[in-house]
């Protein structure tokens, strides 16, 4: 199924954003070995400001892409720009099952926009003409919660985590979970995961053997990981991945706190496998082996982040804030 929405490209206006708050950031540093993924001194970068809720950055043509979920827009920011421009409006919610807006966003092999529209429950691609094809609405005939982030592997499957928190007020969920699900290269929708709570962001290990997934469960916040088989098993010609071995990767309770808001959120990998989480405070970074070398902190709610320019550039979504920091490693895909 297609909508046409009314589609903004960079060249749309740059948009006269409401002024935000003083930001004051900084960067924490736990271990000597930071200093070899963020040089010593490096700033924060304040880009764009005046947004409502910051979500789901991803680099898409040449610029950064990313959801003022709670606008129900999506705005573009380039290097030289003096504000954000709008991009997509609206960006998830077309037929108002709720007026939430896009979350997540990831790229396809062939570069296409794949994002997570809250409000109408579903996952989409973006197609040049500037239409929406719904690429996964339901699950046994019943709307998803509010797909929330998503993230493709070298096969072409696509993962998402479907949370409740698009669900609106007074309203029941339709699913008796909140899932992890998988679409296949062939379009069939399959639950991965049935049993976390509010899970979240994801994220693929560089050899694709690892699945991350931030739980932004308030009681036990928290990073998980899995043995993730891209073929573990074959259903009509079709390989159908499967996790197992489900372990806490990283315990984000005792980083709670009322200076350090917010929860496990959106993540990316590096391409030494460090996982550069959002969570209380800020930004986590953390080793493959579940160590934490340092936080870049923002003094805000921080909703998710991406490797953008030529990978070494790290994009930060927080709150009202659109940040930057240079970084001495790249994300993986550059």
């Amino acid at each position: 199924m297609r909508f046409l929405p009314l589609l903004f490209l960079a060249a749309t206006r740059a948009l006269a954003l409401d002024p935000a708050p003083e930001f004051k950031g900084s960067i924490e540093r736990l271990d000597p070995a930071l200093d070899l993924l963020i040089a010593p001194g490096s700033k924060i970068e304040v880009l764009a400001s005046g947004f409502t809720w910051s979500e789901g950055p991803v680099w898409f043509e040449g610029g950064l892409v990313f959801s003022d979920v709670p606008k129900n827009i999506a705005y573009r920011w380039k290097e030289g720009d003096k504000a954000a421009s709008v991009f997509l409006k609206p960006s998830g919610a077309t037929k108002v099952l709720t007026d939430q807006g896009s979350n997540g966003f990831t790229l396809d092999a062939r570069g296409r926009l794949i994002l997570c529209q809250g409000g109408d429950r579903c996952v989409a691609r973006l197609e040049k003409d500037g239409s929406f094809t719904r690429l996964a609405e339901r699950y046994k005939e019943r709307h998803f919660n509010s797909p929330n982030d998503v993230i493709i592997d070298s096969s072409g499957t696509i993962i998402f985590t479907d949370p409740p928190y698009g669900v609106p007020e007074g309203k029941r969920e339709e699913l008796d979970f909140h899932g992890v699900f998988v679409i296949t290269p062939g379009g069939r929708i399959l639950p991965l995961i049935k049993k976390i709570r509010f899970p979240n962001g994801l994220a693929l290990s560089p050899d694709e053997k690892t699945l991350y997934i931030a739980v932004s469960d308030p009681e036990q916040p928290r990073l998980i990981a899995y043995d993730f088989n891209p073929t573990a098993r074959v259903e009509n010609n079709e390989a159908i991945p499967e996790v197992t071995n489900e372990r806490l990767f990283f315990n984000a309770k005792p980083l709670c706190s009322a200076e350090r808001q917010g929860l496990p959120d959106g993540m990316k990998v590096d391409t030494q496998g460090n996982v550069w989480t959002t969570g209380p405070g800020g930004v986590q970074i953390i080793t493959k082996e579940g160590k934490l070398l340092g936080s870049i902190l923002t003094g805000q709610p921080t909703g998710n982040c991406a490797f953008g320019g030529d990978g070494s550039d790290f994009y930060i979504t927080a709150n009202m804030f659109l940040l930057r920091v240079k970084t001495k490693i790249r994300g993986v895909g550059f």
